[in-house]
């Protein structure tokens, strides 16, 4: 699976659990790798890709969780 792609699914999973639940990190790593076939540490190289770019946040509220950065 490309990195694009892997990207794209990690953003959508982010996305669609905005209001519901927060993510962890190792959330987001154990379902993407298990839903594409790959393995955690490339989920985790797209994921910091996300966060470097401004796309995710990490937040942090008695752990750390990824969500999308609130608009202005």
């Amino acid at each position: 699976m490309e990195k694009d792609e892997v990207r794209k699914k990690i953003y959508e999973l982010v996305e669609k659990s905005v209001g519901k639940k927060k993510l962890k990190s190792s959330d987001i790593q154990k379902t993407i790798s298990a839903e594409a076939g790959i393995s955690r540490d490339e989920v985790k190289d797209a994921l910091r890709d996300l966060v470097d770019e401004g796309k995710l946040i990490y937040t942090y509220f008695g752990g750390s969780f990824v969500e999308i950065p609130p608009k202005e």
